[in-house]
């Protein structure tokens, strides 16, 4: 007999404390819009969660639902994160977290639908994240609405993060009401993504989400930081947490940053490629999400795609081009490409040298270079003799070996430095402005790679079990660093930095990500040149 999954939860907290009233069904007239707050939304079972309605006053309108486990009630509160970039201006008292904004949807003929899903806040039953059941208890909410005397019986979904990432799952079970989504940043594999980078544990964000964002209810909630701890290994716990990507066939316009690495960069893009939606549209941008989620350009665009699918105008949407994304030169200056088709690579190796550290066209003679396991790093250089774009994943091929330690964590960046020598920042995170072109990490105990999704471009690792490494011995890695595009000009360095810990630390309070329980010890040693040749696969667009 198969052993039970261990699945770990904890009680919540009470919704009153989140500044969340108990439910109370009723209908008002507030800023033109007809709200009907609390209307309890029957599931399979019986369960019936919470749900707000923003509305018309009068017709038959198509309906954006925004699945958010923050609260139907909450404003947004943009203002929290510094440097958000979020004007006041772009959003109205209505608007929930990453939320579309009932005012200005409303005003355009749509409904828009706020959930407390089960088991958060005063919606009953046990809260679970991001897997079948809840999936499923979308779906019914989606042919809820469907149903009701207002709706036109055409939905769509729209949100960013959290709400970008339950819409691979409720899509893939395809809703017959269900016509089109709008992921905006959105996880598709929360182990690789989001609680274990390259096998890696995430320490800071996911606990901070755990206990501040979602701990309101009346019964019980997942706990995934103590599932965390029960499910070191990817397991059938977090293939549940997968959404099966290729049974989506809805309309889909999905937005990704290059911006979000170590959330939702990876993710988002991986979905928009694995989905199999004939008509689907890529917008790639280097800024921060909610800043571009709620930019009127963006909204508008939204707007011109859910006219053409969920109320049926024959507007052109259909002749946007399929893929447009910014190629980043700084922070607040790109090119943006506009085609049909993933750009044409080139994949162009630079091999590292220890000795000189460098990152040249050829392998050099053997040497080696070590570093602090705990607190140092290593760099390599390499500097463009014409303007060069990067665009994709890299991979990074090392030999390395731990001397105090039967395994490592490395933390690799890449970053652009101008022709002084002085570093190019980016945005980073949700409101960072010091970020790197790219990031990548892998424990070098689940360093085996699957050959068959693996890429020249990107090692795929199945995280399935652990090497340790032996004493003396030097073993090759292969690590993912996620998908970025960046101009580098003629006499502009690309940096290449190897360390033991997050290449990004801030203060406490921000909300941001970390890895604070690393194996390092003793000494990192990295093996470059000879029968130990190191490179990095570059994404060359041709």
């Amino acid at each position: 007999m198969a052993e039970e999954l261990k699945v770990a939860y904890r009680p919540g907290r009470s919704p009153a404390e989140g500044g969340h009233p108990p439910p109370e069904h009723r209908l008002e007239q507030v800023d033109g819009m007809l709200v009907e707050r609390d209307l309890a939304v029957p599931m399979r079972d019986g369960v019936s969660i919470f749900a707000d309605v923003y509305r018309p006053e009068s017709g038959r309108v198509p309906a954006i639902v925004a699945w958010s486990p923050y609260g139907k009630h909450a404003p947004v509160t943009y203002d929290f994160f510094p440097g958000s970039g979020v004007r006041p201006e772009w959003v109205s008292r209505h608007a929930g977290f990453e939320a579309p904004d009932p005012a200005y949807w409303v005003a355009r003929g749509y409904a828009v639908v706020n959930v407390d899903p089960r088991g958060l806040w005063y919606s009953p039953g046990t809260a679970r994240f991001l897997g079948p059941a809840e999936a499923q208890d979308a779906y019914d909410l989606i042919e809820w609405v469907a149903a009701q005397p207002w709706s036109s019986g055409r939905i769509g979904m729209s949100g960013v993060s959290y709400l970008a990432m339950i819409q691979w799952h409720v899509a893939s079970l395809r809703p017959p009401h269900l016509v089109a989504i709008n992921p905006w940043e959105g996880v598709t594999d929360p182990y690789r993504e989001m609680v274990f980078h390259g096998g890696i544990p995430e320490t800071r964000f996911l606990p901070m989400w755990q206990g501040q964002r979602v701990p309101y209810s009346t019964t019980r909630i997942e706990d995934l930081v103590e599932n965390a701890r029960l499910h070191p290994l990817f397991d059938a716990y977090w293939a549940a947490k997968v959404a099966e990507l290729e049974k989506i066939e809805v309309p889909a316009l999905v937005v990704a940053s290059w911006s979000d690495q170590g959330l939702h960069t990876r993710g988002t893009l991986e979905g928009f490629a694995r989905i199999a939606s004939a008509q689907k549209w890529l917008r790639v941008h280097g800024g921060k999400k909610w800043e571009r989620y709620y930019r009127p350009k963006s909204v508008e665009l939204l707007r011109r795609f859910f006219d053409r699918f969920l109320r049926g105008e024959a507007n052109g949407f259909e002749s946007e081009p399929r893929m447009q994304f910014e190629i980043r030169e700084t922070r607040e200056r790109w090119q943006e490409w506009v085609g049909e088709t993933w750009p044409p690579l080139q994949p162009l190796t630079l091999h590292l040298d220890a000795g000189s550290r460098r990152l040249a066209r050829e392998p050099g003679p053997p040497a080696q270079a070590s570093y602090d396991a705990a607190e140092g790093g290593v760099a390599f250089d390499h500097r463009f003799t014409r303007t060069t774009d990067l665009v994709g994943p890299m991979r990074l091929r090392l030999w390395v070996e731990a001397r105090g330690s039967d395994d490592m964590d490395l933390f690799v960046a890449v970053r652009k430095l101008d022709p002084s020598g002085a570093l190019v920042p980016f945005h980073f995170f949700n409101a960072f402005e010091d970020g790197p072109v790219a990031l990548g990490w892998l424990r070098a105990s689940h360093r085996d790679i699957d050959p068959e999704r693996s890429t020249q471009l990107r090692p795929w690792h199945p995280h399935d079990r652990e090497r340790r490494l032996r004493p003396g011995e030097p073993v090759p890695v292969d690590i993912e660093i996620w998908p970025s595009a960046t101009r580098f000009a003629s006499g502009d360095l690309l940096r290449l930095v190897v360390q033991g810990h997050d290449h990004q630390r801030y203060g406490e309070g921000l909300v941001t990500m970390a890895h604070q329980q690393t194996r390092n010890r003793g000494l990192h040693v990295l093996h470059t040149g000879g029968d130990r040749d190191a490179y990095l696969v570059l994404p060359v667009v041709s």
